[in-house]
C-alpha cells in the first residue's frame, strides 16, 4: 500500500539557513558531510560541501561561490526566515501542511534585479536511485561532462541540450552506481521530479507568480569530485533559472525582479512509501 506523507524538515538559521534534515516516514533524505570549515564561513568564502539543503543566491557557481546567501546568518522575523546580502532581502517561510511541505519565498531588490535561486539539495540515496523527469524533457550539459560523451564539445559552447533521460547520449537518471565521474545538469522549462529510491519516493513541485524560467538542476557525483578525496554527492535542486552561473546566463536564463520590487516562488516537497512502520529505517 502506497502512503503518503508530509516530510519534516529543520534548519539552522545561524549557518546560512541550511536544511539540516529533511525526514518522511523515519527516513532522513539529507545527505551530511560533517566539515569543521562549515562552522567558520564567512561571506565571499568558497563554498564548504556539507550536505544539507543550501539556499543558493544570486548564483550557484561563479562569484560568490554558491551565492551569497549560503554563508551569511539568518535571523527569524515573526513566522519568516530572512537574510540580508548587499543586492537583495530573501524571505523564506516553511509550513507543514497534511499532504506536503511548503517552502514559500519572496526576493525583495531593485527592478530589474538580475538573479539565480536553487534549492541545493544533497541526498542521502542509494546506487539503485533513480531520478524521474518528463521524457524528453530539454537538459542541459556542462563541460565536465566533454569526457562522458561520445562527440566532440565545441570549443565555443557553454553548454549542449538534449532530451532527458539521455541528454546527448549521456544516461543521467540513474544516481548510481558510483563510476568515477561527476556531472552538472539542468532540466530545463521543468517544475517538477521525484527521486524514487526502493520502496521510498521523493517529489519537489516548484510554482513562481512571476514569469520566470522555471528548472531542476541535477549534480550526479559518483566519487568523481573532487580530485583529490572523492565522496559521492547526489544534488536534486529545484531551481530559477537554467543555467549554473550568473555571469554566464542569456536575457531567458535568469529571473528579473518585477517593478514593484519584489518576486515570489514556492517550493512543495512531498513524499511517499510503501513500507510498513515496522519495516522503517
Amino acid at each position: 500500500m502506497v502512503t503518503d506523507v508530509a516530510p519534516h524538515a529543520h534548519t539552522d538559521l545561524g549557518a546560512g539557513g541550511r536544511w539540516t534534515s529533511l525526514e518522511a516516514a523515519g527516513r532522513e533524505w539529507l545527505w551530511h558531510r560533517p566539515d569543521p570549515a562549515r562552522g567558520t564561513v564567512r561571506p565571499g568564502d568558497a563554498f564548504v560541501d556539507a550536505g544539507g539543503l543550501e539556499e543558493c543566491v544570486p548564483t550557484i557557481r561563479g562569484v560568490p561561490d554558491h551565492g551569497d546567501a549560503w554563508s551569511r546568518a539568518w535571523r527569524r522575523v515573526g513566522t519568516a526566515h530572512v537574510v540580508e546580502c548587499p543586492d537583495f532581502v530573501l524571505q523564506r517561510r516553511i509550513r507543514r501542511t497534511a499532504t506536503a511541505l511548503r517552502a514559500g519565498y519572496e526576493l525583495r531588490a531593485d527592478a530589474g534585479y538580475r538573479f539565480l535561486w536553487a534549492a541545493h539539495a544533497l541526498l542521502d540515496v542509494t546506487p539503485a536511485a533513480c531520478l524521474n523527469a518528463p521524457a524528453g524533457t530539454p537538459t542541459r550539459l556542462f563541460p565536465e561532462a566533454a569526457p562522458l560523451l561520445d562527440r566532440s564539445w565545441p570549443s565555443t559552447a557553454r553548454h549542449l541540450t538534449g532530451p532527458w533521460p539521455a541528454p546527448c547520449g549521456l544516461r543521467l537518471d540513474r544516481l548510481g552506481p558510483d563510476d568515477g565521474t561527476a556531472v552538472g545538469a539542468v532540466l530545463t522549462s521543468c517544475d517538477r521530479v521525484t527521486v524514487t529510491d526502493g520502496p521510498d519516493t521523493l517529489a519537489f513541485a516548484l510554482r513562481a507568480e512571476a514569469p520566470v524560467p522555471v528548472s531542476v538542476a541535477l549534480w550526479r557525483n559518483l566519487r568523481g569530485f573532487p580530485t583529490t578525496g572523492a565522496y559521492r554527492s547526489i544534488g536534486v535542486e529545484p531551481m530559477i533559472g537554467s543555467v549554473f552561473d550568473l555571469a554566464e546566463a542569456g536575457p531567458a536564463d535568469v529571473a528579473e525582479v518585477p517593478a514593484d520590487g519584489r518576486l515570489r516562488w514556492e517550493l512543495a516537497i512531498t513524499a511517499t512509501t510503501t513500507r510498513t512502520p515496522e519495516a522503517s529505517p
